[in-house]
């Protein structure tokens, strides 16, 4: 035990009189303690018997609340189970929800990041689509349980003197938070909404109570399909513009900032995994399993494994999030993702995005 540092500079030796003092203050202390937070009236407040419990983000939440948004949207608001805390999460963060199905979708989430009891996410039903959105809108009911992972982020709202939000139909969910963001801290911001009526484009009444920006709400049977290059030219000089929405919004708007705006910064968002392009067939073996899996080249290895192998964790399909990071054991890889560091590359790969260099690849998987 240290003593006290005397005038001269030295450590003075501690008496047995000080430390026996020392350790009566102590367990005082610690009995007052005891008292208090174990024995007293604040121990079930601060110790309860049933904690909501998280196992690397994943959770059993209950749908608390369905409500009709707009035409063939409805929101789910989710809630653990004991009304325990949930982990926090910023605008642009989504849920990997498991239907009961077994389906795997990502949604979201669009309702308030201040209120921790309380999830909120959005599904358009797509008549035509894989069948997630129509189980969510047919067969889910309030009180069902639905296991998520997460909350996960690849569309961070990063810190800007001006924003420009572009949302086309449901892609409005990650953009919503952003805008209320923006509008509580008082930065200068400017929304445009697309879609096809307005009838089918939900939470308008919660943009026209963000008064502190401009909201442009342009659906299609009023003003026709929409001019993205326009749009751009509404934003401040050095701003930060996101997009979200169907990819002749998105992939419009990244062709076209560089030229509009190349002081600025550009971040969307897609509905979903972007298409292969210039691929080239090619085998790759799991070495686990020792299964032999032949990806096409229009296709990517994530699709062509989760045919053959279940449960093969993975989130964005974009590169992004790093969920489907898989070890590497032989052979080159084309990386095409955009999360891996340098030094990550030569023995992992993100397999929603990236491909073979060259011959067959050999997974740890």
């Amino acid at each position: 035990m240290a003593g006290f540092t005397s005038r001269w500079g030295a450590p003075a030796p501690a008496s047995d009189d000080g430390i026996e003092t020392s350790l009566r203050v102590v367990t005082k202390g610690f009995a007052a303690y005891q008292r208090l937070f174990v024995e007293g009236g604040l121990a079930p407040l601060l110790s309860r018997p049933n904690p909501l419990r998280y196992d690397d983000f994943d959770m059993d939440l209950v749908v608390k609340g369905i409500e009709t948004e707009a035409e063939d949207v409805v929101s789910l608001t989710l809630a653990a189970p004991g009304g325990g805390v949930l982990p926090v999460w910023n605008p642009g963060s989504h849920l990997d929800v498991f239907l009961p199905s077994g389906r795997q979708r990502q949604y979201s989430l669009c309702g308030d990041p201040a209120d921790r009891h309380r999830y909120r996410i959005a599904v358009r039903l797509i008549g035509d689509g894989g069948g997630g959105s129509r189980e969510v809108h047919e067969t889910l009911r309030t009180g069902d349980l639905l296991h998520v992972r997460g909350p996960r982020n690849a569309f961070r709202m990063v810190a800007a003197d001006s924003y420009l939000f572009i949302a086309g139909g449901i892609g409005i969910t990650p953009i919503l938070p952003m805008v209320k963001a923006a509008n509580a801290r008082g930065i200068p911001w400017r929304m445009v909404y697309l879609g096809r009526t307005r009838e089918n484009m939900p939470f308008l009444d919660e943009l026209e109570a963000c008064t502190g920006g401009d909201v442009d709400v342009r659906p299609d049977d009023e003003f026709g399909l929409p001019d993205v290059g326009r749009l751009l030219t509404r934003l401040h000089p050095g701003g930060a513009t996101y997009v979200c929405g169907p990819p002749p919004v998105s992939d419009a708007a990244r062709r076209l900032i560089s030229a509009i705006d190349p002081t600025g910064s550009m971040h969307t968002e897609r509905f979903s995994a972007p298409p292969v392009v210039g691929g080239k067939p090619f085998d790759v073996k799991l070495a686990r399993s020792g299964v032999t899996v032949s990806v096409a080249a229009d296709q990517s290895m994530l699709d062509a494994i989760r045919e053959q192998v279940a449960g093969v964790v993975y989130s964005c399909q974009q590169g992004y999030c790093g969920s489907c990071k898989i070890g590497v054991l032989a052979s080159r890889v084309e990386h095409r993702d955009n999360r891996l560091l340098e030094s990550e590359r030569k023995a992992s790969m993100l397999i929603c995005v990236s491909r073979s260099d060259g011959g067959p690849l050999v997974l740890d998987l």
